[in-house]
């Protein structure tokens, strides 16, 4: 007698209530936050191509600080290794939390959006790569193209109404957060210059310290807050990049639940801390960031100067091809299917979203190109550029499968019986059936009354007149 077949794995198949539930809370902070960092850089280019941009220049490049302790830093610096290492505490947070209770957990479940994210990151260094090498241009910006800004991507979607299945929004934030691990790799090992082992030592010490409290169960924000200043502190002087303490702080909160516990202590400080980094720390950074010249002049410089045409490609080209064929790659090396409610083509459409590289792309540009400001702002338009073309494209080819992810939408927040959950996750349980007879037996008894009233007042009217 055969054996029955093994059953195939499906790729971006539904989701878990928890897990959906958390991705639904997720990504109205974040969609927020995105359209309030769209407004930043909204302002900062007007700001900066009107008759006040020398007020422009004059406001982020103010210093304040603490010289004494080496933190006599312009606003635009506070906000660049200050204000987001904020962002990448939670982006810590939410990658501890997907390596523990999410996505990630699951070798095999793992495996698509990793495949997926690095090849996300190869494709645009190597686009990058090849388009500068050709020109004679300098590699140093190999990494600036290789980020994915999902609250930017988020905001896209909110302006443009497209109504995304949740399979395809849980997919594109997975991404976005292994694309975060790798991103803070490459500012590590990349962006490290001399190294002060003295303050390196101190900070390593400071968060030998916060782990410990952590795990003794110490709690107050009086005692963490100035712990993790001063490891911030000590990390910035050590010429390890500032932000690197943030997601290590991150990373140490326990982020499984015990029993008896509503949320995790990760799950708690991230959902306090996550409106403050993306209705604050990311808008104030795109603020003194994203303010360059747009003249004819420089939009040319973009298209003809070997560097920004290398960022532009990879953020549009290498993104889409990168993450598509990840994507596909994986269905071949573990033999599993899409899922039948979506297409290929649905897929290339989120992978042309995850081109829109804004947050860590500007970051990662000042730090490959501090010694030379021109060239500096020069990657920064061409990030704004790409993120743009990225959007547009996208945009199109969402809104061409919108009507299809609309019906997959209303099916999956089809709510019949009442109860908060979704039916999809409840079909198949004896409760939900009970629960929907009894509110047909309910319609049922009132069509029979309303039946009778209108009987009754037919017989009424056919007496003579």
């Amino acid at each position: 007698m055969n054996s029955p077949a093994p059953r195939r794995s499906v790729l971006l198949g539904r989701m878990s209530l928890p897990e959906r539930n958390h991705l639904t809370d997720l990504l109205r902070t974040e969609t927020v936050g995105g359209v309030l960092l769209l407004v930043a850089a909204v302002i900062a280019l007007i700001w900066a191509n009107t008759p006040l941009g020398d007020s422009y220049e004059a406001v982020r490049g103010f210093h304040l600080g603490p010289a004494s302790l080496g933190l006599d830093l312009s606003l635009q610096h506070w906000a660049a290794d200050g204000l987001l290492a904020v962002f990448f505490f939670v982006a810590g947070i939410e990658l501890k939390r997907e390596l523990v209770a999410g996505e990630l957990r699951d070798p095999k479940a793992a495996a698509l959006p990793v495949v997926a994210a690095l090849c996300g990151m190869v494709m645009p260094a190597v686009v990058y790569t090849v388009v500068t090498t050709t020109g004679g241009g300098s590699l140093d910006g190999w990494a600036v193209p290789t980020a994915t800004d999902i609250a930017f991507a988020l905001a896209v979607l909110a302006v443009i109404g497209t109504s995304l299945p949740s399979a395809l929004r849980a997919f594109l934030l997975t991404l976005a957060v292994v694309d975060d691990l790798f991103a803070i790799l490459v500012i590590a090992v990349f962006f490290t210059s001399t190294l002060n082992f003295w303050a390196l030592g101190g900070a390593a010490l400071g968060l030998g310290v916060f782990f410990v409290l952590l795990r003794k169960g110490v709690r107050g924000w009086y005692v963490y807050v100035p712990l993790a200043l001063v490891i911030w502190g000590l990390m910035y002087n050590s010429g390890v990049h500032a932000t690197i303490a943030g997601v290590a702080m991150g990373l140490m909160l326990r982020c499984h639940r015990r029993e008896g516990e509503s949320h995790s202590p990760g799950e708690h400080i991230e959902h306090l801390v996550r409106p403050l980094s993306a209705g604050l720390a990311v808008p104030l950074f795109a603020l003194f960031s994203a303010g360059v010249s747009v003249s004819g002049g420089a939009l040319h410089d973009v298209f003809t100067r070997p560097e920004t045409l290398g960022v532009v490609l990879g953020l549009v080209l290498g993104k889409a091809v990168g993450i598509f064929g990840g994507t596909w790659l994986t269905t071949r090396l573990t033999k599993a299917s899409l899922n039948p409610d979506l297409k290929w083509p649905d897929v290339f459409a989120v992978s042309a979203l995850a081109g829109i590289g804004f947050t860590v792309s500007l970051l990662i540009g000042e730090l490959a190109f501090a010694s030379d400001p021109v060239l500096t702002d020069e990657i920064k338009a061409a990030v704004l550029t790409g993120t743009l073309t990225a959007a547009v494209l996208a945009t199109v080819l969402l809104k061409i499968r919108n009507a299809k992810y609309r019906r997959l939408y209303e099916e999956e927040n089809r709510d019949e019986d009442r109860d908060g959950i979704p039916d999809i996750y409840e079909e198949g349980t004896p409760a939900y059936h009970l629960r929907m007879a009894a509110l047909l037996e309910e319609k049922a008894a009132e069509h029979r009354r309303r039946a009778e009233v209108a009987a009754a007042s037919d017989a009424g009217q056919d007496g003579p007149a």
